[in-house]
């Protein structure tokens, strides 16, 4: 408890207190003698306050000589001696000890009060220093910790740096080990060609072509695989009925895998649409069955089943890309020789293989995150070892009522476009020189006419003073003006005119920036000729004819 009242600061030096305490004594005795008509009775308690007064502002010492002296003054001045007592003491002993006693504890009350004022004021200061050393220590450890922080954060930072580094290490390595050995193909078949038919050997030539047109599409695989890991590969999702596309696989699948491995299906009844790209999901389950079969070369079991999955936050993978919502499973499981828990952390990323050296690229697994990724799903791996994995793949769900045009068989025409009419014209809008020169070559040689254009600008001119356009083929990704915008000029202008976009990125160009609308046709690059013709014939019979544009 704090004390209110400051007695400490009312002391005086003992000399000084003396003279106060003798003169307070006597200024009680004349205001007693003054008083003697009106106040009678208890001479002793005049004096009172001069005994208070004299303890508080001399202490002990200076309360003792004023109730002493003050004792004496009122036994001689102040009361009337008894009648019939011969004694020279005028008062009784019991009265000369009480008042002893009242004093005293008068004066051992006040000397207590000043003492523990005295204690409680060394206990505050000590306090304050406490304190304000308490809060020097703070400063100083919270420095070092924030010095500390800061090193942390520096070294967590280099960290960071290394393993990025490491890992685009190890990216390039592999790029660039299996671009080479694609090159090695295309470039030196294309010299065996060139050889050969300067010698008349046509034949063999054909054959080098051909070799040289393998490693070019193994090229574009690897590069359409590593988009996938990156979730910036080109995607045509569309609703499709899951176990539709898995029995239309079942027997490819059993063809690709071997006779020693048993193909198995478990198809939920009321299956959910989802809503994802069918030929990128095909490649995926492609990719997991191969992947099972390595990991059961003695034979084995492999089983893909579907369901329908609704998931809550609590059940949803620690991923910030996840949300809870509606989705279709595909899980495919084997019997093989199963994962370690560090080889499923290491599972999906690129380049990362635990088979020997020339039996697989590691990109495989990367492929099938990246497109569940992209599409808006997730992927998870529970694998045990000796026991066997199982891949989960979730889809999102398809809301609504699939279209008529949705997706509901897995493999597609392979018959061209009907034959583009000697008065069809294509303008091609490519920023890139040797693209624009072999696709106007190849339009040619489909026996379309042609018009090029290096620029948005450029084409917009030769829409507005060339001949009449039949198709606009169009790079997305161009400076300048890139193919949406060159897109909405062309249809405010020439409404009837069909556009056909062609891009080989998706990412930043379309998703972030939001260039090109979701159903727009596309063709993506690298593509073959069969590929072009195909797209450009369904472009043109999916419009009539366009108008002659007034000039």
């Amino acid at each position: 408890m704090k004390l209110t009242i400051p007695l400490g600061p009312l002391r005086l030096p003992p000399w000084l207190a003396y003279l106060v305490g003798i003169a307070l004594t006597l200024i009680a005795l004349v205001s007693r003698l003054v008083l003697s008509a009106t106040i009678t009775g208890y001479p002793f308690f005049t004096f009172l306050a001069a005994v208070i007064i004299s303890t508080l502002v001399g202490g002990v010492r200076a309360g003792v000589v004023a109730a002493v002296i003050s004792f004496f003054l009122a036994e001689y001045l102040l009361i009337v001696p008894a009648a019939g007592v011969a004694s020279h003491w005028r008062v009784s002993l019991v009265e000369a000890i009480v008042y002893g006693l009242l004093t005293g504890t008068l004066i051992a009350i006040i000397h207590a009060m000043q003492r523990a004022y005295a204690g409680q004021h060394r206990s505050e200061a000590a306090l304050r220093a406490l304190n304000a050393e308490l809060e020097q220590r703070i400063a100083t450890r919270t420095e070092e910790l924030r010095a500390e922080m800061a090193g942390r954060a520096e070294a967590l930072g280099r960290i960071r740096q290394m393993q990025k580094m490491d890992s685009i290490g190890k990216l390039t390595g592999g790029i660039s080990h299996d671009f080479n050995n694609m090159l090695s193909v295309v470039i030196g078949s294309l010299d065996l060609a060139k050889r050969r038919l300067a010698a008349g050997n046509i034949d063999r030539a054909e054959a080098a072509i051909d070799h040289a047109v393998a490693g070019a599409e193994r090229a574009a695989l690897l590069t359409r695989q590593l988009l996938a890991f990156s979730r910036r590969q080109s995607l045509a999702p569309q609703p499709l009925d899951a176990n539709q596309l898995v029995a239309g696989m079942s027997e490819m699948l059993r063809r690709t895998i071997g006779e020693h491995i048993r193909v198995e299906t478990v198809l939920a009844d009321d299956l959910w649409h989802a809503f994802a790209d069918p030929g990128q999901l095909e490649s995926a389950i492609i990719n997991l069955a191969v992947n099972a079969r390595d990991a059961m070369p003695d034979g084995g079991s492999l089983t893909i089943e579907t369901r329908n999955i609704a998931m809550d936050e609590a059940e949803m993978p620690t991923d910030p890309d996840s949300d809870a919502g509606d989705y279709v499973r595909l899980s495919v499981s084997d019997t093989g020789c199963g994962m370690t828990q560090e080889v499923v952390t290491l599972a999906f990323d690129p380049f990362y293989t635990t088979k020997s050296v020339g039996k697989g690229t590691g990109l495989g697994l990367s492929q099938v995150y990246g497109y569940i990724k992209q599409s808006g799903g997730h992927v998870k791996i529970q694998s045990e070892v000796g026991k066997g994995t199982t891949v989960l793949l979730h889809l999102p769900r398809h809301q609504g009522n699939p279209p008529l045009s949705a997706y509901n068989c897995t493999h597609h025409s392979e018959d061209g476009p009907p034959p583009p009419g000697s008065e069809r014209l294509v303008l091609v809008v490519e920023d890139e020189p040797h693209v624009r020169r072999v696709t106007v070559d190849a339009l040619r040689d489909l026996g379309y006419r042609v018009l090029e254009a290096e620029s948005g600008s450029r084409a917009i001119e030769l829409l507005e003073t060339g001949p009449t356009v039949d198709l606009l083929l169009t790079d997305v990704v161009m400076p300048a003006m890139n193919g949406r915008e060159l897109a909405e000029i062309v249809r405010a202008r020439w409404s009837a005119l069909p556009i056909l976009f062609t891009t080989g990125y998706m990412r930043s160009a379309i998703a972030d920036d939001d260039i090109l609308a979701p159903h727009a046709p596309l063709l993506s690059k690298p593509f073959t000729v069969e590929q072009l013709a195909r797209q450009v014939g369904a472009a043109l019979t999916a419009h009539a004819p366009a108008p002659r544009q007034e000039r």
